[in-house]
């Protein structure tokens, strides 16, 4: 079993963090949604409330299909929600989120997000827990689910290299994503939020677990990536390492034909994720290092608060009985 990581007295740095966050986006998300974190924590119950037709971004899973078939027009079944959720960060920790600019590398945008998503779905009542995953191990580092605003600043302080932070010093390989997408399956046994943070930089056939994962659970992919990993510009020799396993290969940006060739692997790479993000099922949020993360917060939460919600009344429920 994953060791979990024990509580401790968070260090400025985790302090530091927080309160910029607090000041720079978290202030200013608030003012933006009026602190509405329903689109955050969907809940899930037992109880079902209603039936209504079919309408796009409905999650398929809860098409009625005795309903569809009687009434010739696909309905959903739409459930009590509880208020009361767990929210789980699954976090990737390979050595790929390094990459990017000082100060603006993948793993700043995941901390960042983190921290703004961790405290404010504590502040609302519920609680957050996370499992650290280096890439390489087969067990990930586990922060278990807790309350207040402590519990923030404890996993800043892993995510920073803390006490028990995986991925400082992993050995040379390729990510595999489904050690902790199946590590996740097997700890979260109530239903939950739960935000798989990653670049997505692995060995194939992580969409099956990350399905398997969505059939019990509200899953977002969080996608971190760099604009560089999608086109190189022109500046003359280069010396590229892969993170993952340390290879290092000189280029010559400066020649379109590579150029070229990079980009059109990069488009193919691309287009394998996002087949691979839609075979699951999930929700996706793209956290690029370029971008305002309060822009990409406030496109997200808006888009799911589109998303059709309880609708009482409907006449759809009596073809149920």
């Amino acid at each position: 079993m994953p060791e979990p990581a024990r509580p401790h007295t968070a260090p400025g740095a985790a302090e530091r963090l927080l309160q910029r966050l607090e000041w720079t986006v978290l202030r200013r998300l608030d003012g933006l949604l009026q602190g509405d974190s329903r689109t955050l924590l969907r809940g899930a119950g037992i109880d079902l409330a209603d039936l209504r037709e079919y309408q796009p971004h409905d999650d398929v899973r809860h098409i009625d299909w005795n309903v569809t078939a009687r009434l010739a027009t696909p309905h959903v079944r739409v459930y009590t929600e509880d208020r009361d959720m767990t929210a789980w960060f699954l976090l990737d920790l390979s050595p790929s989120v390094d990459f990017g600019a000082p100060g603006q590398a993948k793993r700043d945008m995941l901390a960042g997000f983190v921290g703004v998503l961790a405290r404010l779905i504590q502040r609302h009542g519920n609680r957050v827990g996370a499992v650290l995953h280096d890439g390489r191990a087969a067990l990930g580092r586990v922060l278990p689910a807790g309350g207040g605003r402590r519990q923030v600043l404890q996993l800043l302080h892993l995510l920073a290299g803390g006490q028990g932070a995986p991925g400082l010093a992993a050995p040379p390989g390729i990510t595999d994503l489904r050690q902790l997408l199946t590590q996740a399956q097997g700890l979260l046994r109530r239903c939950s939020a739960v935000f798989v943070v990653s670049d997505f930089l692995s060995t194939p056939g992580w969409d099956k677990p990350l399905a398997r994962l969505a059939r019990r659970h509200d899953v977002v992919a969080v996608r971190l990536l760099d604009p560089l990993e999608l086109e190189l510009p022109d500046m003359g020799l280069l010396l590229l390492r892969d993170p993952e396993t340390g290879e290092q290969l000189q280029v010559d940006t400066h020649e379109r034909g590579f150029r070229h060739r990079f980009a059109r692997l990069a488009a193919q790479r691309e287009a394998e994720l996002r087949a691979g993000l839609a075979r699951a099922g999930v929700d996706t949020l793209e956290l690029s290092t370029d971008e305002d993360l309060l822009g990409a917060l406030v496109r997200f939460m808006q888009l799911r608060g589109r998303r059709p919600r309880l609708a009482a009344g409907s006449p759809a429920l009596a073809a149920a009985s």
